[in-house]
Protein backbone atom coordinates (compact mmCIF):
# COMPACT_ATOMS: atom_id res chain seq x y z
CA UNK A 1 0.00 0.00 0.00
CA UNK A 2 1.46 3.29 -0.98
CA UNK A 3 -0.95 6.09 0.78
CA UNK A 4 1.42 9.21 1.10
CA UNK A 5 4.74 10.23 -0.48
CA UNK A 6 6.92 13.10 -0.23
CA UNK A 7 8.44 14.82 -3.48
CA UNK A 8 9.51 18.28 -2.63
CA UNK A 9 12.77 18.87 -4.68
CA UNK A 10 12.48 22.19 -7.04
CA UNK A 11 11.81 21.66 -10.36
CA UNK A 12 15.73 22.01 -11.45
CA UNK A 13 16.97 20.12 -8.67
CA UNK A 14 14.28 16.97 -9.38
CA UNK A 15 15.15 17.44 -13.37
CA UNK A 16 18.86 17.19 -12.60
CA UNK A 17 17.85 14.04 -9.96
CA UNK A 18 16.74 12.36 -13.01
CA UNK A 19 19.81 12.24 -15.85
CA UNK A 20 20.02 9.06 -17.62
CA UNK A 21 21.50 7.49 -20.94
CA UNK A 22 19.59 7.25 -23.89
CA UNK A 23 19.86 4.01 -26.03
CA UNK A 24 22.99 5.43 -27.81
CA UNK A 25 24.90 5.83 -24.23
CA UNK A 26 23.86 10.23 -24.43
CA UNK A 27 23.69 11.69 -20.92
CA UNK A 28 20.43 13.60 -20.50
CA UNK A 29 17.93 14.95 -19.15
CA UNK A 30 14.48 14.58 -19.18
CA UNK A 31 12.30 17.13 -20.86
CA UNK A 32 8.81 18.17 -19.04
CA UNK A 33 5.76 18.50 -20.41
CA UNK A 34 3.21 21.08 -18.25
CA UNK A 35 5.99 21.84 -15.53
CA UNK A 36 3.90 24.48 -14.41
CA UNK A 37 1.49 21.85 -12.85
CA UNK A 38 4.47 20.58 -10.46
CA UNK A 39 4.05 21.68 -6.60
CA UNK A 40 6.45 20.66 -4.52
CA UNK A 41 5.56 19.35 -0.98
CA UNK A 42 6.76 16.93 1.65
CA UNK A 43 3.58 15.61 1.62
CA UNK A 44 1.34 14.47 -1.17
CA UNK A 45 -1.80 12.33 -1.14
CA UNK A 46 -3.90 10.82 -4.01
CA UNK A 47 -5.67 12.88 -6.29
CA UNK A 48 -2.54 15.75 -6.37
CA UNK A 49 -0.37 16.27 -9.22
CA UNK A 50 2.69 14.66 -8.86
CA UNK A 51 5.93 13.69 -11.25
CA UNK A 52 6.18 10.92 -12.85
CA UNK A 53 8.52 9.75 -15.97
CA UNK A 54 7.45 8.29 -19.67
CA UNK A 55 8.75 7.37 -22.65
CA UNK A 56 9.16 10.08 -25.25
CA UNK A 57 7.14 7.90 -27.52
CA UNK A 58 3.92 8.03 -25.82
CA UNK A 59 3.77 12.13 -27.27
CA UNK A 60 5.47 11.52 -30.33
CA UNK A 61 5.07 8.83 -32.70
CA UNK A 62 8.43 9.08 -34.11
CA UNK A 63 10.70 9.54 -31.15
CA UNK A 64 12.97 7.32 -29.64
CA UNK A 65 11.45 5.12 -26.91
CA UNK A 66 14.34 5.22 -24.51
CA UNK A 67 14.11 9.20 -24.24
CA UNK A 68 12.19 10.60 -21.32
CA UNK A 69 9.73 13.00 -20.43
CA UNK A 70 8.69 14.42 -16.55
CA UNK A 71 5.46 15.29 -16.69
CA UNK A 72 2.78 16.07 -13.73
CA UNK A 73 0.05 13.61 -13.40
CA UNK A 74 -2.95 13.51 -11.09
CA UNK A 75 -2.52 10.80 -8.56
CA UNK A 76 -5.74 8.20 -9.03
CA UNK A 77 -5.85 6.53 -12.46
CA UNK A 78 -9.08 7.58 -14.01
CA UNK A 79 -9.55 5.15 -17.25
CA UNK A 80 -9.92 6.44 -20.65
CA UNK A 81 -13.21 4.35 -21.39
CA UNK A 82 -14.71 6.19 -18.19
CA UNK A 83 -17.28 8.46 -19.96
CA UNK A 84 -19.06 10.11 -17.58
CA UNK A 85 -18.28 13.43 -15.62
CA UNK A 86 -14.81 13.00 -13.12
CA UNK A 87 -16.91 13.76 -9.87
CA UNK A 88 -18.96 10.82 -10.31
CA UNK A 89 -15.87 8.51 -10.71
CA UNK A 90 -15.67 6.28 -7.15
CA UNK A 91 -13.07 3.64 -7.61
CA UNK A 92 -10.32 3.83 -5.83
CA UNK A 93 -7.50 3.33 -8.05
CA UNK A 94 -4.46 5.48 -6.33
CA UNK A 95 -2.85 2.00 -5.63
CA UNK A 96 -3.23 -1.12 -8.29
CA UNK A 97 -2.22 -4.84 -7.09
CA UNK A 98 0.71 -6.39 -8.86
CA UNK A 99 -1.60 -9.87 -8.35
CA UNK A 100 -4.47 -8.52 -10.48
CA UNK A 101 -2.81 -6.16 -12.70
CA UNK A 102 -3.91 -8.01 -15.64
CA UNK A 103 -7.14 -8.93 -14.20
CA UNK A 104 -8.64 -5.07 -13.39
CA UNK A 105 -10.37 -3.78 -16.45
CA UNK A 106 -8.90 -0.19 -14.64
CA UNK A 107 -5.27 -1.66 -15.41
CA UNK A 108 -5.57 -3.93 -17.70
CA UNK A 109 -6.38 -1.58 -20.57
CA UNK A 110 -3.13 0.73 -20.22
CA UNK A 111 -0.91 -1.84 -19.37
CA UNK A 112 -1.83 -3.65 -22.43
CA UNK A 113 -1.11 -0.38 -24.10
CA UNK A 114 1.97 0.33 -22.54
CA UNK A 115 1.69 3.07 -20.85
CA UNK A 116 3.80 1.99 -18.35
CA UNK A 117 5.19 5.06 -16.00
CA UNK A 118 7.98 5.31 -12.97
CA UNK A 119 6.65 7.80 -10.37
CA UNK A 120 9.38 9.84 -8.60
CA UNK A 121 9.22 10.62 -4.99
CA UNK A 122 11.87 11.49 -2.24
CA UNK A 123 10.37 8.62 -0.17
CA UNK A 124 6.90 7.36 0.94
CA UNK A 125 4.47 7.19 3.91
CA UNK A 126 3.93 4.10 5.57
CA UNK A 127 1.80 3.58 8.81
CA UNK A 128 2.08 0.89 11.99
CA UNK A 129 -0.80 0.44 13.75
CA UNK A 130 -0.82 -0.86 17.87
CA UNK A 131 -2.88 -3.26 18.39
CA UNK A 132 -3.29 -2.48 21.70
CA UNK A 133 -3.86 1.64 21.59
CA UNK A 134 -5.18 1.25 18.09
CA UNK A 135 -3.32 4.27 17.42
CA UNK A 136 -0.61 4.22 14.45
CA UNK A 137 2.99 5.30 13.90
CA UNK A 138 3.92 6.86 10.61
CA UNK A 139 7.16 5.96 8.89
CA UNK A 140 9.36 7.62 6.08
CA UNK A 141 10.85 5.11 3.76
CA UNK A 142 13.17 6.10 1.38
CA UNK A 143 16.63 4.59 -0.73
CA UNK A 144 19.35 4.44 1.41
CA UNK A 145 21.75 7.56 0.41
CA UNK A 146 25.16 7.81 -0.16
CA UNK A 147 27.45 10.15 1.51
CA UNK A 148 29.45 13.08 -0.17
CA UNK A 149 31.61 15.51 0.72
CA UNK A 150 31.09 19.24 -0.78
CA UNK A 151 33.52 21.21 0.32
CA UNK A 152 33.48 24.38 -1.87
CA UNK A 153 29.70 25.11 -0.51
CA UNK A 154 30.60 28.67 1.20
CA UNK A 155 27.06 30.03 1.24
CA UNK A 156 23.15 29.30 1.83
CA UNK A 157 22.92 29.93 -1.81
CA UNK A 158 24.74 26.65 -3.09
CA UNK A 159 23.22 24.96 0.10
CA UNK A 160 20.72 22.69 -2.34
CA UNK A 161 23.65 21.32 -4.58
CA UNK A 162 23.91 19.10 -1.67
CA UNK A 163 20.72 17.45 -3.29
CA UNK A 164 22.40 16.86 -6.38
CA UNK A 165 23.48 13.16 -5.66
CA UNK A 166 19.89 12.13 -4.10
CA UNK A 167 18.83 9.39 -5.21
CA UNK A 168 14.96 9.34 -5.66
CA UNK A 169 12.38 6.78 -5.02
CA UNK A 170 11.59 5.27 -8.61
CA UNK A 171 7.91 3.55 -8.29
CA UNK A 172 6.38 1.47 -10.92
CA UNK A 173 2.97 2.73 -11.94
CA UNK A 174 0.89 2.67 -14.90
CA UNK A 175 -0.63 5.67 -16.48
CA UNK A 176 -4.24 6.53 -18.47
CA UNK A 177 -5.50 9.73 -20.79
CA UNK A 178 -8.87 10.39 -19.91
CA UNK A 179 -10.99 13.06 -22.37
CA UNK A 180 -13.69 14.85 -20.53
CA UNK A 181 -17.07 14.31 -22.65
CA UNK A 182 -17.79 17.71 -22.67
CA UNK A 183 -14.04 18.45 -23.87
CA UNK A 184 -11.35 20.59 -22.68
CA UNK A 185 -8.04 19.39 -21.76
CA UNK A 186 -7.02 15.95 -21.40
CA UNK A 187 -6.31 14.46 -17.93
CA UNK A 188 -3.19 12.06 -17.27
CA UNK A 189 -3.56 10.14 -14.36
CA UNK A 190 -1.56 6.91 -12.24
CA UNK A 191 -1.52 4.42 -10.37
CA UNK A 192 1.19 2.82 -8.20
CA UNK A 193 1.63 -1.01 -8.73
CA UNK A 194 2.04 -2.34 -5.09
CA UNK A 195 3.69 -5.71 -4.06
CA UNK A 196 3.93 -7.90 -1.05
CA UNK A 197 6.28 -6.01 1.65
CA UNK A 198 10.26 -7.16 1.47
CA UNK A 199 11.13 -9.34 5.08
CA UNK A 200 12.56 -5.71 6.37
CA UNK A 201 8.92 -3.52 5.95
CA UNK A 202 6.90 -6.25 6.35
CA UNK A 203 6.83 -5.70 10.33
CA UNK A 204 5.03 -2.47 9.89
CA UNK A 205 2.80 -2.67 6.87
CA UNK A 206 2.12 -6.13 4.52
CA UNK A 207 2.23 -4.41 1.56
CA UNK A 208 4.82 -1.43 -0.37
CA UNK A 209 5.13 -0.02 -3.43
CA UNK A 210 6.89 -2.09 -6.35
CA UNK A 211 10.29 -0.52 -6.37
CA UNK A 212 12.88 -0.31 -9.48
CA UNK A 213 16.04 -0.30 -8.14
CA UNK A 214 18.77 0.99 -10.74
CA UNK A 215 18.81 2.31 -14.05
CA UNK A 216 18.36 -0.47 -15.49
CA UNK A 217 15.39 -1.48 -14.10
CA UNK A 218 14.12 1.92 -14.70
CA UNK A 219 14.59 1.98 -18.60
CA UNK A 220 13.60 -1.88 -19.23
CA UNK A 221 9.89 0.04 -17.37
CA UNK A 222 9.89 2.58 -19.69
CA UNK A 223 10.98 1.33 -22.62
CA UNK A 224 7.73 -0.28 -23.80
CA UNK A 225 8.93 0.13 -27.88
CA UNK A 226 11.55 -2.46 -27.21
CA UNK A 227 10.28 -4.50 -23.92
CA UNK A 228 7.25 -6.24 -23.50
CA UNK A 229 4.79 -6.36 -21.02
CA UNK A 230 5.71 -9.61 -19.99
CA UNK A 231 9.30 -9.02 -19.81
CA UNK A 232 8.58 -6.11 -17.70
CA UNK A 233 5.78 -7.58 -15.14
CA UNK A 234 9.28 -9.43 -14.01
CA UNK A 235 10.66 -6.49 -12.77
CA UNK A 236 7.79 -6.17 -10.43
CA UNK A 237 8.52 -7.69 -7.38
CA UNK A 238 9.70 -6.63 -3.67
CA UNK A 239 13.27 -4.83 -2.53
CA UNK A 240 15.18 -4.97 0.76
CA UNK A 241 17.15 -1.89 -0.55
CA UNK A 242 15.47 0.73 1.13
CA UNK A 243 15.69 2.18 4.83
CA UNK A 244 13.17 3.96 7.37
CA UNK A 245 13.05 6.13 10.45
CA UNK A 246 9.54 6.80 12.19
CA UNK A 247 8.28 10.62 12.08
CA UNK A 248 6.02 12.87 13.56
CA UNK A 249 2.44 12.40 13.37
CA UNK A 250 2.09 15.67 11.40
CA UNK A 251 2.36 13.96 8.46
CA UNK A 252 -1.36 12.13 9.30
CA UNK A 253 -3.06 15.37 8.27
CA UNK A 254 -2.40 15.58 4.28
CA UNK A 255 -2.50 19.33 4.51
CA UNK A 256 0.71 20.20 6.96
CA UNK A 257 2.95 20.80 4.27
CA UNK A 258 6.40 21.24 6.24
CA UNK A 259 9.93 19.51 6.59
CA UNK A 260 8.28 18.35 9.96
CA UNK A 261 6.96 15.99 8.26
CA UNK A 262 10.20 14.15 6.87
CA UNK A 263 12.34 14.62 10.63
CA UNK A 264 13.54 11.73 12.33
CA UNK A 265 11.13 11.38 15.26
CA UNK A 266 13.73 11.53 18.01
CA UNK A 267 14.65 15.25 16.63
CA UNK A 268 11.26 16.76 17.38
CA UNK A 269 11.94 17.00 20.62
CA UNK A 270 15.42 19.23 20.14
CA UNK A 271 13.17 22.99 20.43
CA UNK A 272 12.94 21.37 24.19
CA UNK A 273 16.33 20.44 24.91
CA UNK A 274 18.82 23.20 25.30
CA UNK A 275 21.93 20.64 25.15
CA UNK A 276 21.02 19.35 22.02
CA UNK A 277 24.15 18.20 19.72
CA UNK A 278 25.20 20.11 17.07
CA UNK A 279 24.30 17.88 14.61
CA UNK A 280 20.66 17.51 15.66
CA UNK A 281 20.49 21.42 15.50
CA UNK A 282 21.39 21.38 12.17
CA UNK A 283 19.51 18.97 10.73
CA UNK A 284 16.61 20.70 12.00
CA UNK A 285 17.66 24.01 10.99
CA UNK A 286 18.47 22.88 7.54
CA UNK A 287 14.74 21.35 7.33
CA UNK A 288 13.47 24.41 8.35
CA UNK A 289 15.10 27.21 6.35
CA UNK A 290 16.75 24.98 3.74
CA UNK A 291 19.45 26.68 4.47
CA UNK A 292 22.68 27.24 7.17
CA UNK A 293 23.34 29.48 9.26
CA UNK A 294 26.27 32.15 7.18
CA UNK A 295 28.78 32.08 9.91
CA UNK A 296 29.82 28.11 9.07
CA UNK A 297 31.87 28.69 6.34
CA UNK A 298 31.87 25.17 5.05
CA UNK A 299 28.48 23.48 6.52
CA UNK A 300 28.67 20.19 4.55
CA UNK A 301 31.97 19.28 5.24
CA UNK A 302 31.48 19.57 8.72
CA UNK A 303 27.92 18.00 9.22
CA UNK A 304 28.36 15.78 6.29
CA UNK A 305 26.09 12.99 7.86
CA UNK A 306 22.67 15.51 7.66
CA UNK A 307 21.21 13.37 5.46
CA UNK A 308 22.44 9.64 6.19
CA UNK A 309 18.87 9.02 7.86
CA UNK A 310 18.65 5.61 8.91
CA UNK A 311 17.52 2.79 10.90
CA UNK A 312 20.36 1.80 11.63
CA UNK A 313 21.40 5.31 13.07
CA UNK A 314 17.84 5.51 15.31
CA UNK A 315 18.13 5.93 19.12
CA UNK A 316 17.27 2.36 20.68
CA UNK A 317 13.91 2.14 22.22
CA UNK A 318 13.04 0.91 25.80
CA UNK A 319 9.87 -0.90 24.78
CA UNK A 320 10.29 -4.96 24.64
CA UNK A 321 10.82 -7.06 21.75
CA UNK A 322 8.64 -10.04 20.90
CA UNK A 323 10.73 -12.99 20.18
CA UNK A 324 11.26 -14.39 16.75
CA UNK A 325 11.15 -11.01 15.58
CA UNK A 326 12.89 -10.39 12.20
CA UNK A 327 13.95 -7.65 10.19
CA UNK A 328 16.33 -3.75 10.84
CA UNK A 329 13.82 -2.94 13.31
CA UNK A 330 14.81 -5.50 15.73
CA UNK A 331 18.67 -4.54 15.03
CA UNK A 332 17.52 -0.71 15.74
CA UNK A 333 16.50 -1.54 19.29
CA UNK A 334 19.38 -3.69 19.98
CA UNK A 335 21.78 -0.78 19.02
CA UNK A 336 23.42 1.58 22.24
CA UNK A 337 21.35 4.24 24.11
CA UNK A 338 21.74 7.43 22.25
CA UNK A 339 22.07 10.80 24.21
CA UNK A 340 18.91 12.63 24.33
CA UNK A 341 15.10 11.93 24.13
CA UNK A 342 13.71 9.43 22.03
CA UNK A 343 10.48 9.18 20.30
CA UNK A 344 9.29 5.93 21.38
CA UNK A 345 7.96 3.27 19.00
CA UNK A 346 4.54 1.49 19.53
CA UNK A 347 5.30 -2.36 20.39
CA UNK A 348 4.02 -4.84 18.12
CA UNK A 349 1.31 -7.57 19.41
Amino acid sequence: MCGRTSCHLPLDVLTRACAYRDRRGRQRLPEWKDPDKYNPSYNKSPRSHNPVLLSRLHFEKNADSSERIIAPMRWGLVPSWFKDDLSKFQLNTSNCRSDTITEKRCFKVPLGKGRRCVVLADGFYEWQRNQCTNQRQPYFVYFPQIKTEKPDIIGPEDWEQVWDNWRLLTMAGIFDCWEPPEGGDLLYSYAIITVDSCPGLNDIHPRMPAILDGEEAVSKWLDFGEVSTQEALKLIHPTNNITFHPVSPVVNNSHNDTPQCVTPAHLMVIKKEPKASGSSQKMLQWLTSNSPKKEDPKPFQKESNVFQWSRHSLPKSNLPVKRGGQGPLKRWLKQEKQEGPVAKRPQKQ
